[in-house]
């Protein structure tokens, strides 16, 4: 089991350049990645992304990746930009009549106007952009796995607190028949005390109205399916590879096997027990999505 919450930093250098990798990761419902290069490598985004996309299969992932020549860097002057900039200027006096000389600080300073020489991307630097890629997701990979394992003891720790409370809904359900006559033969006996009748009460009819109310309150069937899915859960949670939407899945079964038994049931102990497997469950989601 792996989280999706990680990080990752991978370094390369050459002779006269570095490559620093970082890669962040958050929960997300697919993979989603977003990369930040400079313009120098827009180019190599397609491959950055397929790299990435098979070693991950969930999550945001943010990457940021930038190369920083070590050698002596020559600059480029952007004509166009100067160009259109000082014609401007100009046209600017004669409309204005304004006075002035034009002082090529002020043209340095226009954003754009001197450029690092485009050396081009070679081979090496191709190498090394891959190799930092590597480096930063076995970090990455590393730290997912060990954030995996300790919601793995999480998930385990909540999901044994849900099967402790089962035979306690379990039990109190065996007994609810027993309790539904007495209750009943006692609600009749003061219904028919209070009238003033003397009446014996039919053991048939009241069998057949106990059958009645134990059937609409039996939660058998909800039970044994909670079983099953509990089951299923630490299945999932030792399975291989991918299992956060399995996961979150069966979360969702357990919430409605636990909402049917509270509707069913009036019992005290059961709807108490009903209610602590909804918590449970609530806190097994919020931890869940973050398992990829």
């Amino acid at each position: 089991m792996k989280s999706m919450t990680g990080y990752g930093r991978g370094s390369i250098s050459g002779d006269d350049f570095t490559v620093s990798v970082d890669l962040k990761t958050v929960n997300n419902r697919f993979l989603d990645i977003h990369l930040r290069v400079g313009a120098e490598l827009s180019s190599l985004e397609p491959a950055i992304k397929r790299r990435i996309n098979s070693r991950l299969s969930r999550g945001r992932v943010d990457v940021t990746i930038s190369l920083e020549r070590t050698a002596q860097v020559a600059y480029e002057l952007n004509r166009p930009l100067i160009a259109g900039y000082i014609s401007a200027l100009r046209e600017m006096q004669r409309e204005f009549d304004i006075e002035g000389v034009l002082d090529i600080n002020v043209l340095a300073r226009i954003p754009g106007a001197l450029q690092p020489a485009r050396n081009g991307i070679d081979e090496r630097i191709v190498a090394a952009i891959e190799q930092a890629v590597d480096q930063g997701l076995d970090e990455l990979e590393k730290m997912r796995q060990q954030e995996g394992e300790a919601l793995r003891a999480e998930l385990r720790e909540r999901l044994q607190k849900i099967e402790a409370l089962v035979p306690t809904i379990e039990q109190s359900a065996a007994g609810l028949a027993e309790a539904y006559r007495l209750r009943l033969q006692k609600r009749i006996g003061e219904l028919l005390n209070r009238a003033g009748q003397l009446v014996e009460i039919d053991p048939a009819r009241l069998a057949q109205e106990v059958a009645y109310l134990a059937d609409r309150s039996d939660v058998s069937e909800e039970m044994v399916r909670l079983r099953s899915h509990l089951s299923q859960f630490q299945e999932a949670l030792d399975a291989p590879g991918e299992t956060g939407k399995m996961l979150d899945f069966l979360l969702q079964e357990l919430n409605r096997e636990a909402n049917t038994t509270l509707s069913k049931s009036t019992d005290l102990a059961i709807k108490e027990a009903g209610l602590a497997i909804k918590a449970e469950v609530e806190k097994l989601r919020e931890q869940v999505q973050n398992v990829e």
